[in-house]
């Protein structure tokens, strides 16, 4: 029995490197997003920073893991195999959770995560400890650190609150002094705003970054004598009013004569500081846990006691972690930065969110969303009545956007600019600054999250196409994290309860399915992100002329040519074979190409907004083409969906003669659609007059289908059902087949010929 205590201080390791991963994939976000979304600096020069502080802040992280010792639970009210119990549910819950919310791209709070959890199997074991004495419930209050606990929830749900109106606040007013030509402004406005801006960020790293590490409790003579916790708690606003002239006056001077962008800087920095303090601070989230059980398994094994008599006492007690561990843990942190893709998904949800152009919007409206956004715009109407026209206009002059050149695709665009990156970034360092500094606890996924979403909103970015979806995703993303505490709190409960039934049979067990799950999240993901790229998903035209949209769209018709061929083929061979898996696959499949032909749809204000007076004709022939794409995803649409209600149904078979007759139509559908793919992936457009003098001839079978089935129904034909669904299909073959003839009509009569297609060299599969 003893040996399963090694096995799991051995679990515990690998899970803490696995949480690393989780955990730094779910909060780059906090750190990342800023210079991302601004795209002051390249994505690598971003990673490479943030790679940096994220090091740094690892070697100089706090080493007593407080959180996971003593901050939820009393640990001298229980014994070591209940401790290990109560730390293995907690990792074990942890990875999933966040693995979770990695998969689905949405930030949550790794703090709010190991807090729940580890509250959640205290409370279970402690019921269970209750239960065997024949306590009371009321008892469980001793074993739980209820003070600490309420703090940490309360801080949590004031600091959402004061986060998002604080960041729209400081973003409103910068923006009104500063507008959108803020590097037009004088040198002695970016300098000051530099001065307080770095101020507050560099104080950040000194009261975040590195107050709470071990180095900030050690007495330096050139301090007189104090730690670097006192100094900085003694001499605040010393501290800040040198910090801001030194700053000011240096931006002023990197500006003047080196010509520097200061707002840049200030992005580098903050983006830095908060790389710096994650790693520092939110360390405990990912390796406190398995840190505290070995000690604890340290102490016990010294004792040489039984483990159900052996009390935690040892764990209120501070004990320094190995720096060398801490250095390890801040390199698996760094390379997650560097090939995590759900780190990158994550990255856009937050990005979206807050952009200042129009994104293709990931969340539906709601009844909360809409109706915040109609009280909203009832306050905004009611402040026009109280500011005088001429301030509003001179406000509105201030919060104009520039406009961005026709040339300038929309993908190559800043999310937002460096104003607001630079805010995001400030107001973040200060908020959490103060937190630190009051010992309040805090959040700052939730912090950095809801400034950015408050300066979003004081910066207009939520107009009125966008607001409600905007509103509707922060809600979304909002409702996450409390889904975070319960879920967390209830499966570390369950963890733990079941451990305790049986921990020689329960540990494999619910490890290797923590395991499973975790390599099949994995499997799931990466499958997903190489088929959007396998799947060439339809990409928006950019082109101003017929002649440029004709070749920029070929590889869409390309694509959905080739994807409605095998939807049409699934369909078929589904309904031949009544195989209901690929059925249900294939309208998954008919529905993901609709989307996107929708998707294309919703571009087209932009795309004739980018057309040059010369080349109107370009829009008129995109609008064509777009519509007979919608008409041939809605005809294959309803020929999947059709053929899967019939089986899922349980309806009669269809004859061998239908059946036949639908393969036949299918082969000649096949060589068509193969013909067409060819045409279009070579840019020879002059081959589509050869595929068009080909329609009479399948007009003419599918319509010879009907004649026969008509026969039939008239002499032998018994099923309802049947009759109904072959008819349908046929009836909608000849309106895929009209639309897939009127857009290769469409592309004949306008491609000029006099222009030499580009020819692509097609390999053979």
């Amino acid at each position: 029995m003893d040996n399963i205590y090694l096995l799991m201080i051995i679990a515990l390791a690998i899970l803490a490197v696995a949480d690393l991963v989780v955990g730094v994939s779910n909060d780059a976000v906090n750190f990342l997003n800023s210079a991302i979304g601004s795209k002051a600096i390249s994505f690598k020069t971003v990673v490479i920073i943030a790679s940096v502080g994220v090091a740094v802040g690892a070697i100089f992280s706090s080493g007593m893991m407080e959180v996971a010792r003593k901050g939820i639970f009393n640990p001298s009210e229980f014994m070591f195999n209940e401790i290990m119990i109560i730390f293995m549910a907690v990792m074990i819950t942890d990875i999933l959770l966040l693995d979770f919310f990695n998969t689905i791209g949405l930030p949550t709070s790794t703090t709010v995560s190991i807090v729940f959890e580890l509250l959640g199997a205290s409370v279970a074991m402690a019921l269970i400890k209750v239960g065997h004495a024949s306590g009371s419930v009321s008892d469980v209050v001793d074993y739980i650190n209820t003070s600490k606990a309420t703090e940490i929830i309360l801080g949590i749900l004031l600091s959402v609150v004061v986060a998002f109106t604080i960041g729209a606040v400081v973003q409103w007013f910068a923006r009104l002094l500063l507008s959108y030509n803020f590097e037009q402004k004088a040198n002695w406005v970016g300098a000051i705003f530099g001065g307080i801006a770095l101020t507050s960020i560099t104080y950040f790293i000194f009261i975040k970054g590195l107050k709470g590490t071990s180095y900030a409790n050690q007495n330096y003579e050139l301090l007189n004598g104090e730690t670097m916790k006192e100094f900085l708690e003694h001499n605040v606003l010393a501290i800040l009013a040198a910090s801001s002239v030194f700053w000011s006056l240096l931006s002023f001077l990197l500006i003047t004569f080196l010509k520097t962008n200061i707002y840049k800087l200030i992005i580098i920095v903050g983006t830095f500081a908060l790389a710096l303090a994650f790693a520092g601070n939110d360390l405990v989230n990912f390796i406190g846990v398995p840190v505290a059980a070995f000690n604890a398994f340290e102490a016990w094994t010294a004792s040489g006691l039984a483990a159900e008599n052996f009390p935690m006492t040892v764990l209120a007690e501070k004990v320094p972690t190995n720096n060398w561990l801490l250095f390890g843990a801040g390199m698996i942190m760094v390379l997650t930065l560097w090939f995590s893709s759900k780190a990158k998904n994550v990255v856009k949800t937050s990005l979206d969110l807050s952009s200042q152009g129009d994104t293709e919007e990931r969340f539906q409206p709601n009844f909360l969303s809409r109706g915040f956004v109609r009280s909203a715009m009832a306050m905004s109407q009611m402040s026009s009545y109280i500011l005088p026209k001429s301030w509003e206009d001179r406000i509105d002059k201030q919060f104009e956007a520039p406009k961005v050149s026709k040339k300038v695709k929309a993908a190559d665009l800043p999310a937002f600019d460096m104003v607001r990156a630079a805010i995001n970034l400030m107001v973040a360092a200060v908020l959490i600054s103060i937190a630190t500094s009051w010992k309040l606890p805090l959040s700052t996924t939730y912090v950095t999250f809801m400034v950015a979403m408050g300066s979003s909103l004081a910066d207009r970015a939520w107009g009125a196409e966008s607001a409600v979806y905007r509103v509707a995703g922060v809600i979304n993303v909002i409702g996450g994290w409390f889904f975070t505490a319960f879920s967390a709190f209830a499966a570390a409960a369950l963890v733990a309860y079941l451990l305790n039934l049986n921990l020689e049979v329960m540990f494999p067990i619910l490890l290797l399915a923590a395991i499973g799950l975790l390599i099949r999240s994995s499997m799931a993901h990466n499958k997903k992100s190489k088929g959007i790229i396998a799947e060439d998903s339809l990409t928006k035209a950019g082109s101003s002329s017929v002649q440029g949209v004709i070749l920029e769209s070929a590889e869409n018709i390309s694509n959905v040519v080739k994807r409605g061929n095998r939807i049409y083929t699934n369909a078929i061979e589904g309904l031949a074979k009544q195989d209901l898996t690929l059925l249900k696959k294939n309208k998954k499949q008919v529905t993901k190409l609709s989307d996107e032909v929708d998707i294309l749809r919703d571009n087209i204000f932009y795309f004739i907004k980018n057309l040059d007076e010369t080349s109107l004709r370009a829009s008129s022939f995109y609008i064509n083409i777009l519509g007979y794409l919608q008409d041939m995803t809605q005809s294959l649409e309803y020929i999947s969906k059709t053929s899967h209600k019939h089986i899922h149904n349980n309806h009669k078979k269809l004859k061998f003669s239908q059946i036949k007759e639908l393969k036949e139509i299918d082969l000649a559908l096949e060589e068509l659609f193969n013909d067409t793919k060819t045409a279009f992936d070579s840019h020879s457009f002059e081959q589509i007059g050869t595929i068009i003098k080909r329609k009479k001839e399948v007009f003419d079978m599918v319509t010879d289908k009907i004649a026969k089935q008509v026969a039939r129904t008239r002499t032998e034909e018994s099923s309802p059902k049947n009759t109904t669904l072959y008819f349908s299909l046929l009836l909608e073959t000849k309106d895929l087949l009209t639309a897939t003839m009127n857009l290769l009509e469409e592309y004949y009569n306008s491609h000029d010929s006099s222009v030499e297609p580009a020819t692509i060299h097609i390999e053979e599969e």
